[in-house]
Parts: structure tokens; C-alpha cells; sequence
């Protein structure tokens, strides 16, 4: 079972009483949209402080809705994309001077027009405009995508800011991105793209220089960087991320030959050796074929286990740059021990060329289940690269071992790896989850992780915390250690992702 979530008992102080609210007849909600979570809660609890009803999440109460360099039209839009557009516009529609001209004078100031959020006056021949749900995860997203050139540029930029440690901006990009490949239609003019949430003005103006000029300077520029193009060579190496890419390159290293004279650990040395292999896609026949050589090192080891293909392919994707295995048993404590065992099998037959296996953490710490939710899994994994002959589909006999065919599985050089080999090799992650928490793991090691991200948003919004381990209510403190305080005790024996998106009240849909 997955261990309840311990909170701390609070007790209120004596004599304290609630906030005061003076102004019962107005009740405020201030949109997060550009004005950013740390400066809407500090306005939130000086207005709560003067007097004011300020609410936390929006609802039909709301009668004056205060927003930050948003257009009426924007905010228009985001009122729309909230459960499905049957969310009620608030009377007043107010720009962010209303409520600190109010927080001055201590109480609501009279409205004037200059408080109001500008409306675009528009006629029946202007272009349609799009719209979506804020969260990626709200979004049904289809494989086609019908603004390859858009998102195409504002993925390069992402890269790059993620080449240069500038995670926020990377972020934006990507949301940006998500957007455009939401959108069922191609985009033909930026106006069309007016009040559509994530779309900042940096993305905006990426998207319409393309649109005009078919590229962007910006794009073009990053794409002839010999930074950029030095560290994505780098970080294609298996083992190697930005900092240490970032330090080759400070280094004078510029390219994967002058690599081969450095020091390297035993995972990037393997990367190097099969980097062609590597950064090659692999198709959905191949992830297969893996899939069905792991099931029966699974099934040999421990009958009755359970194996999914996660990841991209459980999307619908027809290729990936890795095969991720989920692995569980329906009695739960079975799965224990059974990845050295797993591993041990691949290794004997010759599949492995590498690996290396972190054990599960969850339960090693006693405040493990009350820490914050992270995207990052504490489940016992293998990283792999997997040595799969070429040309084997998904149910044809699989070899019982790559070693009686007389090739070594180590020591490989570079001339070895540039001949015309019958094998390829094959990033491949398995992953270990008790039965209890397969459906947390299930919907978190099937991506993107954009939506992974936004879900975890989302349930922030719902007050629930979700992890790919739990989901938690919030608003349910633990007193004891006998009340449960997972949000139903279905959802931690859930085998399937389904109900954990049902209860998080999200739509689901193809992942990024």
C-alpha cells in the first residue's frame, strides 16, 4: 500500500481570530496570466489584509476579475478555455491599477473607464481566432501536426536555452510550442493567435517573422551558433548533460574525435563508441521486438509479471529516441528483487552493452511520502543500451542469446562500430513499480514531459499533489497515522492511468 502522507498538526493560536472582510458584497480574483504566481500572492494577501475578499481560484462568486497587461480580449479568451467556455464572465473586467489605486485608498474605488480592460472592436470579415485550455494536459492533441514550421523554430530555441542552463525561458518556448501543435488548423496571420494562453511576446514574434518571412533571424542565428551546435553534438553523447558539455566546450574540445584523447566514464565512453546508433530513431517495430525480449527475460524470472511500453510509442508515436519498459506484479512485494535477476538474464545472453541500476528510494526515508511531488520517480531502474539485431520484427523468434553468434559485447572501436554490423544499438529504460502505485507510474513514464508537468500544475490548482508515486488531497490533514489521506483508496491500487485523470477532472488526450 502506499504510506499515508504525514502532515504537520497546526494548532491556532489563542485569540486569533480570521481576517475581517469589510467589503462582503465584492469578491476579487486576481488572474496569475503574466503577473506570475510570487506578485499574485503578495497582492492577494495585502488585499485580504486591507479588507478585501480576494479569492484563491476563480468561481461564479467572482464579481471583479483584476488582471496584469492582459487585454480584454485575452482575458476573454482565458474565461473561455475554463470548462469548456461555460465559465461566467465576472461583471467587472479590471486592469491592475483598479486594485492598487483601491489597496491606497483603503477601500474600492470608483471605476473609471481607464480601469477597464480594452476590447478590440472586431466585424464578421475578421480571420477566426483560435483557442484552447490553458494546461497542456486539458489539450487533445493530435500526431498531426498542422504547424510543423512553427514549432519546429520555437523547439530549436527551447533546446538551446535548456544548452544554456536558462530553464524559464526554455519553458516558455516549449509551452509555446504545445500550443501550436494543439491547434487543428494551420496558422496563417498572428492575429489569429490573440488571447491564446502560454504565447508570450517573444514566442509571438518568432512565429510572426516566420509567418512573413518564412524564418527567423533568431532561429537562423542559433542554428550557425558554434556553441549550439558544438553542445547538441555533446549532449547526443549517452551519459553526458549540459554542464558537462558546457565544460568541454570552455575546454576547446569541438569535436567527438578529439573526445576519444579525453577522460571519459564508462557510460559516456559506450555512448561514444554507439553514438551514431544512438542518436539514430528508433521505430515502433524495433521498440516491439525489445519489448518482446524483455518480456520473456521477465517471464523466465518471474511468471505472471506484467510488461507496457511506455513513453512516446503508448502515445501513438511511430518513432522515439528511446524504448521505455514498465515493469509490476499483480501480487504486490513479488516485483522485489526481480531487476538484478532481469538484468543478469539480459546480460547473459549478450543483450546488454551497458547498464547501470538505481534501486527504489521511496521507502528509505521515513518522511518520503509527505515530501513535495517531483518529476523525477524514486522506482528501481536500469539504464540501458541494448544490442538488438537488425531487422527482427515484433513476433518473430527472438535469439536466446547474441553471444553464440561469436561477436564480443565490449571493447568496441570505432572502426568496429562504422562497418556494416547485423546489430544496432538501443537506449532502452526499464523501470520496476509496485502493483499499488503502477497506474501513478504508468501515467508518469508515458510523457510528454510537458504534459507530465502540467498535470502536476493543474492538480496544484485542485489543491491535490501528484506524483508518480501518490496523488494526495491537500486539503485532508493527517492527525493520526490511521486516516488516509490519498484522494480515493481506489487510486492506490490503480492499475490504470485513467482514473487518476478522471479524478484530477482532466481531458485526456495524445500527449505531446
Amino acid at each position: 500500500m502506499v504510506p499515508l502522507k504525514r502532515r504537520k498538526v497546526i494548532s491556532s493560536p489563542v485569540g486569533k481570530t480570521d481576517k475581517v472582510t469589510k467589503f462582503p458584497q465584492i469578491v476579487l480574483f486576481l488572474l496569475e496570466r503574466k503577473m506570475g504566481a510570487s506578485r499574485r500572492d503578495f497582492l492577494r494577501q495585502l488585499g485580504q489584509k486591507k479588507g478585501f475578499r480576494v479569492e484563491e481560484t476563480f468561481s461564479e462568486s467572482v464579481t471583479h476579475l483584476i488582471s496584469e497587461s492582459n487585454s480584454g480580449d485575452e482575458v476573454r479568451m482565458w474565461l473561455h478555455s475554463l470548462d469548456g467556455g461555460g465559465a461566467r464572465t465576472p461583471v467587472h473586467l479590471l486592469d491592475i491599477s483598479w486594485y492598487t489605486e483601491s489597496m491606497r485608498a483603503g477601500h474600492p474605488v470608483k471605476i473609471l473607464d481607464r480601469h477597464k480592460l480594452k476590447e478590440q472592436q472586431t466585424d464578421e470579415t475578421e480571420v477566426v481566432l483560435f483557442s484552447c485550455p490553458s494546461y497542456a494536459c486539458q489539450r487533445r492533441t493530435s500526431l498531426e501536426n498542422h504547424n510543423t514550421i512553427l514549432t519546429d523554430a520555437l523547439s530549436l530555441l527551447a533546446e538551446n536555452a535548456e544548452l544554456s542552463d536558462d530553464e524559464g525561458r526554455a519553458l516558455a518556448f516549449r509551452r509555446a510550442a504545445a500550443v501550436l501543435k494543439a491547434l487543428d488548423k494551420p496558422v496563417t496571420d498572428v492575429t489569429q493567435l490573440r488571447g491564446l494562453p502560454g504565447l508570450g511576446e517573444h514566442s509571438l514574434t518568432v512565429i510572426k517573422e516566420v509567418l512573413e518571412n518564412g524564418t527567423s533571424s533568431e532561429v537562423e542565428s542559433t542554428k550557425h551558433s558554434v556553441r549550439y551546435k558544438t553542445l547538441k553534438l555533446f549532449t547526443g553523447i549517452f551519459g553526458v548533460g549540459v554542464k558537462t558539455a558546457d565544460r568541454w566546450f570552455r575546454g576547446g574540445i569541438r569535436s567527438l574525435h578529439q573526445l576519444k584523447h579525453s577522460m571519459l566514464s564508462r557510460a559516456q565512453q559506450t555512448g561514444l563508441d554507439h553514438y551514431d546508433d544512438l542518436n539514430q530513431s528508433v521505430t515502433k517495430a524495433e521498440a516491439d521486438a525489445i519489448s518482446e525480449i524483455v518480456e520473456k527475460a521477465v517471464l523466465d524470472v518471474l511468471p505472471g509479471a506484467q510488461i507496457t511500453l511506455t513513453g512516446g510509442f503508448r502515445r501513438g508515436k511511430l518513432t522515439g529516441h528511446d524504448v521505455d519498459l514498465l515493469i509490476t506484479h499483480p501480487e504486490e512485494g513479488r516485483e522485489q528483487g526481480l531487476m538484478a535477476k532481469v538484468v543478469s538474464w539480459l546480460q547473459s545472453r549478450g543483450f546488454l552493452l551497458y547498464q547501470t541500476t538505481i534501486r527504489n528510494s521511496y521507502l528509505e526515508a521515513k518522511d518520503s511520502p509527505a515530501r513535495p511531488a517531483s518529476n523525477i520517480d524514486r522506482f528501481e531502474k536500469c539504464f540501458s543500451i541494448f544490442r538488438l539485431s537488425k531487422g527482427e520484427k515484433h513476433g518473430t523468434k527472438q535469439p536466446e542469446t547474441l553471444i553464440e553468434s561469436g561477436e564480443k559485447t565490449h571493447s568496441h572501436t570505432s572502426n568496429e562500430i562504422k562497418q556494416n554490423k547485423p546489430w544496432r544499438a538501443v537506449r532502452v529504460d526499464l523501470v520496476v513499480s509496485p502493483i499499488s502505485q503502477f497506474g501513478f507510474a504508468l501515467l508518469g513514464w508515458t510523457g510528454s514531459k510537458l504534459f507530465e508537468r502540467e498535470l502536476r500544475r493543474w492538480a496544484g490548482q485542485k489543491a491535490m499533489s501528484l506524483s508518480s508515486h501518490a496523488l494526495y488531497d491537500n486539503k485532508q490533514l493527517c492527525r493520526d497515522t490511521t486516516q488516509p489521506s490519498v484522494k480515493t483508496t481506489s487510486l492506490a491500487c490503480s492499475t490504470s492511468s485513467s482514473p487518476i485523470l478522471i479524478c484530477v477532472t482532466c481531458r485526456w488526450g495524445r500527449a505531446l
